[in-house]
């Protein structure tokens, strides 16, 4: 039986290593719904990927030549052209020379994606010498097309105008003067009207060729500016969660800091109030732990909602309780009408209480702190005060707490004002707007650290 076992595990292992167990590292290629994310492969339905629809295969097969569709043109030109001759007895029969032409197009297509310039001069020159050679008129043009739709795509305007337009007047030359000395003998000057549905087919390759680049230009930029906008909401969201860390590892560990320095100083002397310090330790580590396993649930689920409410103000008393337990008194004051705050705005008014009294703790000589909240019509004033002085040391503080708060600020279209007082304290004065939805998008929504030096 377990050996049995055994060469299941080593089966499953064979499956995983090969990406067929439809585990994180699965490969692509499995069915869709092994695959993590959409049911598309290549990240979403055609219609909302990045570039042109008949880029996407090409642009994973860039380094293959198109032998597929030259082999059909070059059928398809044989064939046409034939067809087309058998109504054209004064031309010139097709012989051994003409086929090697009618060949010699599609041939050079093969590597219109690598030398779009050689291609559509080479199609080209080689279309011209058909009809020098008197030939019959057919799908000829068909080459060219292609060939001067994949220059102009490719970004090569004035190239393939010129091939294009060389040919054009060449053919009017051939048709109008030079037959004289040209096969077939006794040839007649072709209709003017034949001129102007060449000149008009000429436009309109041109036209859809030059159509097909600014689309493709289009999707290009918009490809590329989907990638930035990805990439700076990833960024955000990292900023995001490095400032809900920081906040709640910095208040936590400092307040157990604080605890294990009372517990270790009374453990002999005074055992009960070293129990109750260990208490406070368990307590905060609890918090703390509840605390980071939501944001990494939230990591690990995007888009789900959390299983718990987002920290606010109405969690105000127990982190005053908390600071208490770190032997610091805070006293709150309240001005104007108590109104609900928007989820944000309670949630950033918090963080940035909870970071002051933090670096109170760790970094202010003084065991008293204030916190004031005014209440006005369309912002949330805070306020939090400690008498100082600064113990000059840093318990493991890099500024990274007070450019916390100016970001969360910024982000809501607040501000962040921290500094010295002039009787030696040290206050932070926060202005927080209630309707955060309302300012314009894109204006301080990133980092700002100007003027903010501090713990």
């Amino acid at each position: 039986m377990e050996e049995q076992h055994s060469s299941r595990g080593r089966w499953r292992e064979a499956r995983r290593a090969r990406g067929w167990g439809g585990g994180p590292h699965c490969r692509r290629g499995g069915p869709p719904w092994a695959r993590g994310g959409h049911h598309w492969s290549y990240g979403g339905p055609p219609w909302a990927q990045d570039g042109p629809p008949f880029q996407r295969r090409g642009a994973r097969r860039s380094g293959r030549l198109p032998w597929p569709s030259t082999l059909f043109l070059a059928v398809f030109v044989l064939v046409g052209t034939a067809f087309a001759a058998a109504g054209q007895p004064e031309r010139q029969p097709l012989d051994l020379y003409a086929r090697l032409l009618l060949l010699a197009g599609p041939a050079l297509l093969l590597f219109r994606r690598k030398h779009p310039v050689i291609v559509v001069c080479g199609v080209s020159a080689t279309t011209l010498v058909y009809f020098a050679a008197g030939y019959p008129y057919g799908p000829v043009f068909i080459p060219v097309a292609v060939a001067c739709f994949a220059a102009i795509v490719a970004g090569h305007r004035q190239a393939a105008w010129w091939a294009v337009g060389t040919l054009w007047v060449g053919h009017l030359l051939i048709a109008h003067w030079l037959y004289r000395w040209l096969p077939p003998v006794h040839d007649r000057p072709a209709p003017w009207g034949q001129e102007l549905v060449i000149a008009a087919f000429v436009a309109a390759l041109c036209a859809a060729s030059e159509l097909a680049r600014v689309r493709r230009e289009q999707w290009a930029r918009e490809g590329a500016e989907r990638a930035a906008a990805k990439k700076r909401r990833e960024n955000e969201e990292r900023l995001r969660i490095a400032r809900e860390l920081h906040d709640v590892l910095a208040h936590s560990i400092s307040v157990i800091n604080v605890q294990a320095g009372v517990g270790l100083a009374l453990l002999d002397s005074d055992p009960e109030q070293a129990r109750t310090a260990l208490t406070t330790i368990k307590a905060a580590s609890k918090e703390a732990l509840g605390e980071v396993r939501q944001v990494l649930d939230t990591l690990r689920t995007p888009g789900d909602a959390p299983r718990a409410p987002a920290p606010g103000l109405d969690r105000l008393p127990e982190l005053v309780e908390q600071a208490a337990s770190a032997g610091l008194t805070v006293e709150i004051r309240r001005d104007g009408e108590r109104t609900a705050l928007p989820p944000g705005t309670d949630l950033a008014a918090f963080r940035i209480i909870q970071e002051a009294l933090t670096n109170v703790v760790r970094h202010s000589g003084s065991r008293t702190a204030e916190i004031g909240l005014g209440y006005a019509p369309e912002s949330l004033e805070l306020r939090i005060d400690d008498a100082g002085p600064a113990t000059g040391g840093d318990a493991g503080g890099g500024g990274n707490g007070l450019v916390g708060m100016r970001e969360r600020a910024a982000a809501l279209g607040g501000t962040i004002e921290a500094g010295p007082r002039p009787d030696g304290g040290f206050r932070v004065r926060a202005t927080l707007p209630l309707h955060p939805e309302n300012r314009t998008p894109g204006s301080g929504n990133g980092p700002d650290t100007q003027g903010l030096s501090g713990p």
